[in-house]
């Protein structure tokens, strides 16, 4: 099942919504943590450039971050991680990440021990900027067209969130304001045709899927290829450097496991209201204008299954 479930009412889309985090729950592993890891290990592979970025300066943050999570890992899961020498090993896998000296970033040593991608903010007289980070699985946009902007810059995409709108705003009030003790953490959810974790996505891109607004889905039984992508968000301000570390963790569940949910009827009747009430801004931004309709009937034949 579904481990969240953020379309379920719990959750409005397009906004903020934040929720306070007891520390101990900072990160979440499952059982897919070696497939997660694997994809990162290829991407840092093949594209490094595009999944790791870093501006010369952010070292000493980023080794705090390595510094915080090294040992948090250690503590809260034992059963998966063990200090061998001076780094870490996976239990069971050949993986050792050295956090004393590493070769690497700090920071892409760090994103080598967690399914979470990793983004280091800073604050500048222009607000809050992308400073460095790890991002091997994007929900639809591009870390090198992100790097170096502010975030009001950043969101500038996302319908009411943009430069000068209430929301940017109060955005840039809870960064400010964000306490060292106290870390959140939000959830987004979008649709995708298949399961792929790397899904990158340009603002030439997202230019052309608004103008002309294709499906996602062929005609084929749309249930079958529908995921469900969850992002489950963190931000934690750095005790030393005061940036501020943004985690995205992503959980892919089928559509069709909705069908088999114990408060089927319920999830999938929110679900589907949800999408019905997206206005063309917000749809065409999510890449559903051209599916919204057959999603929606689709979570309705769940609803009435039960």
């Amino acid at each position: 099942m579904p481990r969240h479930t953020p379309y379920d009412g719990s959750t409005k889309p397009f906004t903020i919504a934040l929720k306070t985090l007891d520390p101990t729950d900072w990160i979440e592993l499952d059982a897919d943590l070696e497939t997660y890891l694997a994809e990162k290990d290829r991407l840092y592979a093949t594209l490094p450039d595009k999944v790791f970025v870093e501006e010369p300066d952010t070292h000493p943050a980023q080794r705090e971050v390595l510094d915080m999570l090294a040992p948090y890992l250690v503590e809260r899961f034992p059963e998966t991680y063990r200090r061998n020498g001076t780094g870490i090993e996976i239990v069971g896998t050949s993986r050792h990440v050295e956090t004393s000296q590493p070769s690497l970033s700090p920071l892409r040593a760090a994103s080598l021990l967690v399914p979470e991608d990793l983004i280091l903010m800073r604050r500048s007289d222009d607000g809050w900027r992308l400073a460095a980070g790890s991002l091997c699985f994007p929900s639809s946009w591009s870390l090198g067209e992100k790097f170096g902007r502010s975030l009001q810059d950043i969101h500038e995409p996302v319908p009411a969130f943009g430069r000068g709108t209430r929301t940017a705003d109060l955005i840039q009030r809870i960064f400010d304001n964000l306490a060292v003790e106290q870390p959140v953490q939000r959830f987004n959810w979008s649709l995708q045709a298949g399961n792929d974790l790397y899904l990158p996505f340009s603002h030439a891109q997202r230019i052309d899927r608004a103008t002309n607004r294709p499906s996602k889905f062929s005609d084929d039984e749309l249930a079958a290829q529908a995921f469900m992508r969850i992002e489950r968000q963190t931000l934690r301000k750095l005790p030393n450097s005061r940036d501020i570390l943004f985690t995205i963790r992503i959980y892919l569940d089928p559509l069709t496991v909705l069908s088999r949910h114990p408060d089927r009827a319920s999830i999938a009747a929110s679900f589907a209201s949800q999408l019905a009430a997206l206005d063309e801004a917000q749809l065409d931004y999510k890449g559903l204008t051209a599916d919204r309709d057959r999603l929606v009937a689709v979570l309705g034949k769940i609803a009435a299954s039960s």
